[in-house]
């Protein structure tokens, strides 16, 4: 079978293309150049020259073809203009989620059969299978890497039936510890070169800087809600139907200047997102301030002490019914249903026990435990067992 592995110049996809040639399969390496501006870098130069050369090493070594193809405009357009106009209004995308529905196994992809290729293969620490329905259709299941620590299954989770059908993830069934093995027995140059870091094929950044490119600083308020805001302690009211429950669990927190205490001064709300805690710049306070909300129109960004901080957790999200993606439309939810589910909000973060409630209206989590930090933006993926079915933008 002839198969072009997206090499990145890292260990998990040079070990990909070593193992898939020793299955005897005609390889050809394939290197993305998606960035090419250093400015907002935090190492002395763009990562993807370094990439480029270690990639290429790694082909002559395994002695086989090898490309680099230019993607950068594409890049810019399908994930560095989203990244701007979410954070632009207040939101916090996922770019990894992102580049791998639009570039990697869409543009990329399509490269890859145009010479000759009959799949793409990445180092991604995830699974597949498949199974044949009623009907006779193969059906595509993703399945969780082997390794929990280096599960990434999370980054493909907008993934469909036809992109999957084209994949391979030869490392998925191996740990990290055993690729780096791997790679230092066939004397790979990449064997010993640590993870990328940071945005997807850009490298290590410095957001602010990097939103500034765009998004102009503009100075507002830090506003400190406290514990004892009325809002925290009001009981739940009665509701008259689970819908409602849901949409009321569901619904944003928003904050009022004289809720809180004017504390200090930032250079735009665009720059942060929910959950941090990091240069705010914010002193005097026995633990560290989170931001819980940012106000986009007035500026204002509302934090509050401490990591238990009430208004850091959400019991139910909301998906738009445009935003739900099914990987398994076989298992798509009908108006009124329910499904038991393991669930995430996050790359890494430990699945937790919820249930997805499907309506006309939007598509609801709501978890068995409250979740910190949710942010509008980033995606939601669920699973049954180590299977992901779906995924969604949370609104």
């Amino acid at each position: 079978m002839k198969i072009v592995v997206g090499l990145s110049g890292g260990v998990d996809s040079s070990v990909a293309a070593y193992l898939l040639q020793q299955q005897g399969h005609e390889v050809i390496g394939l290197f993305m150049r998606n960035w090419n501006d250093a400015s907002v870098t935090l190492e002395d130069e763009c990562p993807w020259i370094e990439d480029s050369n270690d990639a290429l090493m790694v082909a002559q070594k395994l002695g086989i073809p090898f490309q680099v193809i230019d993607m950068s405009e594409l890049y810019k357009e399908r994930i560095v203009d989203y990244m701007f106009k979410e954070y632009e209004n207040g939101r916090t995308p996922n770019p990894d989620v992102l580049c791998n529905r639009e570039v990697k196994f869409d543009v990329f992809l399509q490269t890859a059969l145009a010479l000759g290729a009959e799949k793409v293969a990445t180092g991604h620490y995830a699974r597949l299978d498949s199974f044949a329905d009623e009907n006779e259709t193969k059906v595509y299941r993703l399945l969780s890497g082997k390794d929990q620590n280096k599960d990434q299954s999370y980054f493909l989770c907008q993934l469909n039936q036809e992109q999957l059908s084209k994949a391979l993830f030869p490392i998925g069934e191996l740990t990290k510890t055993e690729v780096r093995e791997i790679a230092r027995d066939q004397g790979l140059i990449t064997a010993e070169k640590k993870d990328s870091q940071g945005l997807c094929f850009i490298g290590k950044v410095s957001l602010p800087e990097f939103l500034k490119q765009q998004l102009q600083p503009k100075e507002g308020e830090i506003v400190e809600i406290f514990k004892d805001l009325e809002a925290f302690s009001k009981e739940i009211p009665e509701f008259s139907s689970k819908k409602e429950e849901l949409e009321f669990l569901s619904a944003k927190k928003t904050y009022n200047k004289s809720d809180g205490k004017v504390i200090g001064k930032h250079q735009g709300a665009q720059y942060y997102t929910i959950g941090q805690s990091k240069g705010l710049g914010i002193g005097g306070h026995q633990e560290s301030c989170f931001i819980i909300s940012r106000d986009m129109e007035q500026n204002i960004l509302f934090v509050g002490e401490g990591k238990n901080f009430p208004g850091l957790f959400t019991k139910v999200i909301r998906i738009h019914p445009a935003e739900v993606h099914w990987v398994r439309e076989d298992l798509r939810l009908n108006d009124g249903k329910t499904m038991e589910v393991m669930a995430r909000i996050r790359y890494r973060q430990p699945l937790e026990k919820a249930i997805l409630h499907q309506f006309d209206s939007a598509l609801f989590i709501e978890f068995q435990n409250p979740q910190s930090a949710v942010a509008e933006g980033q995606f939601a993926a669920w699973y049954l067992n180590d299977e992901l079915l779906g995924s969604g933008v949370i609104s």
